[in-house]
């Protein structure tokens, strides 16, 4: 079966293009789920609802790739997720269809492209997180209780005091106490 879908990213856009063009490739209308959302959302309840009407066998086809995924990454993610519930895609402006050779080609080198813009990301924060270190600044979430607080806490807990007695005292959850103790040590 083949199910589409479509989305505009404001309500005064619309979807007959899309629409036109998914009922001649010979969808269903039945079978055509549509949001209007900007991109970048994460919640699309058309995406969603059509993700789970396919079954194993079905067709997913979109107008155009940048109507189905939010970025590179998400798009695969979709793709290789509807792949390995055996369901195909087809987008039609870019004539990719999983179903054939070239469109099973083409949606590899796209996974590929994913992979080598995630290995930059990963690079760019490295280098941004050693370049902070190099001045004195540390990445990451700042301590739950200071150095200060903590050396109290060591010799109240030293002095006798219950856990329970300092996270009254010190306003602190017993889980953040016990996390900061452990780090601690």
């Amino acid at each position: 079966m083949l199910v589409g879908y479509m989305r505009v990213s404001t309500e005064e856009q619309t979807t007959s293009l899309q629409k036109d063009a998914l009922l001649k490739y010979g969808v269903d209308e039945r079978n055509i789920f549509a949001d209007i959302v900007s991109g970048a959302s994460k919640n699309r309840d058309g995406l969603s609802a059509a993700l789970e009407f396919l079954k194993t066998g079905d067709t997913l086809v979109v107008w155009k790739l940048d109507r189905l995924g939010r970025s590179l990454v998400h798009l695969i993610s979709i793709i290789t997720s509807m792949k390995e519930k055996n369901i195909a895609f087809v987008s039609l402006t870019e004539g990719m269809d999983t179903t054939t050779a070239s469109g099973e080609l083409f949606f590899h080198i796209f996974g590929a492209l994913a992979q080598f813009e995630r290995s930059l990301i990963q690079q760019r924060v490295k280098a941004g997180l050693e370049s902070a270190k190099l001045r004195g600044k540390s990445g990451g979430r700042p301590k739950a209780i200071d150095d200060e607080k903590l050396k109290a806490i060591k010799e109240a807990l030293a002095s006798g005091m219950s856990k329970a007695a300092i996270c009254r005292t010190f306003g602190v959850k017993r889980s953040t106490l016990i996390d900061s103790l452990r780090r601690d040590s």
